[in-house]
């Protein structure tokens, strides 16, 4: 199992030849990560559901999350201006590889039927952004509290310029992308 950090040093090596690169500088890298957890209606039901999800969002992360505040008022919602909707965490540096490692060779392998990260989720931007259905597939995160699980928005912001450059970018340091179907 190759690191992460192996990886991305080496990308300029490997990548300048399909991509046509003749300056190290020119190469995509992930910039940062992004994770965010949405706390909504649960919050307003359970009080110390958002210090479940910073506390749980703190041991995966290594980092403490921000609260998110709502910018406006939403009658419809219950929601008032300043109430916390949710939560975001952005990691860079030795951080940030050490959470893309656990993500890519602990946590996706973890996640039940997992079949590959859908193409689609690469934005013309050149981000990729994942979304799980439950922070139990990480390991750090006990299976104790089952009734009290929540989702994840994980947004990889790259420097790539076009999407076909994210994507070989992202297949090359080992993002698990799901197989294209074959024509028949």
């Amino acid at each position: 199992m190759i690191m992460v950090k192996e990886k991305i040093q080496k990308a300029f090596e490997n990548l300048k030849e399909s991509l046509g690169y003749s300056n190290a500088m020119v190469v995509p890298r992930v910039e940062k990560v992004v994770v965010s957890s949405g706390v909504g209606k649960r919050a307003k039901t359970n009080k110390n559901f958002i210090e479940l999800v910073t506390d749980r969002l703190s041991i995966i992360t290594g980092q403490k999350p921000a609260a998110r505040p709502a910018k406006k008022s939403i009658a419809g919602f219950k929601i008032r201006q300043g109430d916390p909707v949710g939560l975001s965490v952005t990691l860079r540096g030795s951080r940030m590889i050490q959470f893309l490692d656990k993500l890519i060779h602990v946590a996706l392998p973890r996640t039940k039927d997992f079949r590959g990260i859908k193409r689609s989720a690469v934005d013309s931007m050149g981000n990729l952004t994942i979304g799980i259905k439950e922070h139990t597939i990480f390991p750090e995160v006990a299976d104790e509290e089952l009734s009290n699980t929540f989702g994840l928005s994980i947004v990889l912001v790259s420097s790539a310029k076009t999407r076909d450059e994210a994507m070989k970018y992202f297949e090359y340091i080992g993002i698990p992308f799901a197989k294209e179907k074959e024509a028949k």
